[in-house]
């Protein structure tokens, strides 16, 4: 793709925004970012821009923003917003990042979606591949962006790539190797206009480009998962954790199996696993799927699994004190996540729970509440939804912040329990984001003498 002299604006001085600048440099375009937010909420990333003499502009989107040939949006700024509303009647085309990312890509793209899973799997499917002798770099939505990593991958080598619906919803070109659709649940809906079949229709979009010389890979116990899905092109493979499979992998008496093409072969033991939980297990087969299509060896895969060290804020385990476990679980932004949380222990769990709601519905983890909850501490601006939600089913207490949270629990805790943060909301209430608020709880509990 040649972009030599096109003047693009970016929209958001963030790691996905700072990212295409410097690619879209890199091609000898003339990029410009724009970003709403004060000057010193995105301060340390202009310096980014500064070095790479990248104009921009903060506090507002100005009109220079529409004086370009085409916009590449970040995943935080909403399709209905004003600049974007406004470009779309100045018939300006406007690209996601992971779009214009993927013009620019030499290797092969394993695109990994759904509503929860993305970064563990995106995480575990690198280390996989790696750990096999295929060179395979993890970025997305995890660490660098896509755009930050494409200059470096060669031909014969791999991106597992964490992608999000708001990335989906800006594609034109975008065609994985792989794609993989782990689920798709409530979430993220005060951006779909709260209608679920908006929602389901981004998440579809990953395998909108494929063809027959690609794979779709997605979860078969879904229901939400429409059963005609993708094009008629792709090669579909999928994964279950109650049922065998057509072509794909299976959870059976406790083994992960593959089956492709009526042969089934028994890989490992969900035991042999190093992350815990059902919903991890599903992660796994999703990517246990990938491997073997690369046919890469049962022992190599077993190892991989065995020594996968985990993902930061998801089910990490912090510290242990007194018998007490403090648990970060801060990349669970939804009531499902918090589902398959609360399932992971057999422990009495302290929660602290809260932050930005989406628009979720308790009652989903109400009866996990009561079977597995000894007390809620609720935080954020949706603290008091979620005591007059809890008030009457577990012992729930408001609290002004996570460090009083971690204070509060340090006292009440007694051993062999646990303290988990895993808030079920959005974190922009009152931090940059999920990582802020997982290394704000850690510090609080790194404190404790």
């Amino acid at each position: 793709m040649n972009i030599a002299e096109k003047k693009i604006s970016i929209l958001g001085a963030v790691r996905s925004g700072i990212g295409a600048a410097k690619l879209a440099k890199r091609n000898s375009a003339l990029p410009f970012v724009s970003d709403c937010a004060p000057r010193v909420k995105v301060e340390k990333n202009l310096l980014n821009l500064e070095t790479e003499k990248i104009n921009y502009e903060t506090d507002a989107h100005t009109e220079r923003v529409y004086n370009c040939d085409f916009i590449i949006t970040s995943p935080g700024v909403p399709s209905d917003s004003e600049v974007l509303q406004t470009a779309l009647k100045k018939n300006i085309p406007v690209f996601s990042e992971l779009e214009f990312a993927s013009w620019f890509c030499k290797g092969k793209i394993i695109a990994i979606s759904g509503t929860n899973g993305k970064t563990t799997s995106t995480a575990l499917c690198a280390h996989v591949l790696n750990e096999c002798g295929i060179k395979a770099y993890a970025a997305g939505n995890i660490g660098l962006a896509f755009s930050e990593v494409v200059p470096f991958v060669k031909e014969e080598e791999y991106v597992s790539l964490e992608v999000s619906s708001f990335q989906l919803d800006h594609i034109e070109t975008f065609k994985p190797k792989f794609s993989l659709l782990l689920n798709i649940t409530h979430d993220h809906l005060d951006r779909y206009e709260n209608k679920f079949n908006r929602y389901v229709r981004a998440k579809l979009n990953i395998a909108r480009n494929q063809d027959e010389t690609d794979y779709f890979i997605y979860w078969q116990d879904d229901t939400n998962i429409p059963a005609e899905i993708g094009n008629n092109k792709v090669k579909k493979y999928s994964f279950s954790l109650s049922d065998t499979v057509e072509n794909g992998a299976f959870y059976k008496d406790g083994k992960m199996w593959f089956v492709e093409n009526g042969n089934v072969e028994e890989i490992c033991a969900g035991s042999e696993l190093s992350i815990k939980g059902e919903h991890n297990i599903a992660n796994a087969l999703a990517v246990l799927t990938v491997t073997k299509i690369l046919n890469l060896p049962n022992e190599k895969i077993r190892k991989a699994f065995s020594n996968f060290p985990g993902v930061e804020h998801r089910l990490e385990l912090v510290r242990e004190i007194e018998g007490v476990q403090y648990i970060n679980d801060s990349k669970a932004t939804n009531v499902d996540s918090v589902w398959y949380a609360l399932r992971s222990f057999d422990k009495p769990i302290y929660l602290i729970l809260g932050g930005k709601d989406k628009g979720n519905d308790y009652n989903r983890i109400k009866d996990l509440a009561v079977k597995h909850v000894k007390k809620i501490y609720a935080i954020g601006v949706s603290a008091q939804k979620v005591f007059d939600f809890f008030k009457n089913v577990v012992e729930t207490e408001k609290v002004e912040s996570l460090e009083e949270c971690v204070n509060i629990a340090r006292r009440e805790a007694k051993p062999n329990t646990i303290v988990l943060l895993s808030p079920a909301c959005a974190s922009f209430d009152m931090f940059d984001d999920f990582e802020h608020r997982g290394k704000i709880f850690k510090e609080a509990v790194n404190k404790i003498n």
